[in-house]
């Protein structure tokens, strides 16, 4: 599934086109939103009245992604090749426990 790279090869070229401060901060809140509406949507199935929080969660969380390219003036990386939208995930674990500046 990564094609013969490492992780480290897949968050090293996603960070390249997430260099700027306000592209790194609309991420730094819109992964998290995105995965957390995920989650709420598979609960969603079970518990009555969490839908509207988790499409709203996903919809918010894609348009902060999307505000922050638009800053950045780069493309997501996934509309080069699908798998970067599981790199989005690892880039921002990254970012967070301070392995990646």
């Amino acid at each position: 599934m990564l094609g013969g790279r490492s992780w480290d090869d897949w968050i090293a070229q996603y960070a390249q086109s997430h260099r700027n401060r306000w592209n790194q901060l609309t991420h730094a809140f819109g992964i998290p939103m995105i995965v957390l509406s995920i989650g709420l949507g598979l609960l969603s199935l079970f518990v009555a009245g969490l839908w509207p929080w988790a499409l709203g969660l996903f919809l918010l969380g894609w348009l902060l992604q999307f505000i922050g390219h638009w800053v950045e003036g780069k493309p997501p990386e996934f509309f080069k090749d699908w798998r970067f939208l599981l790199v989005g995930t690892r880039w921002w674990w990254a970012k967070v426990s301070g392995r990646l500046k």
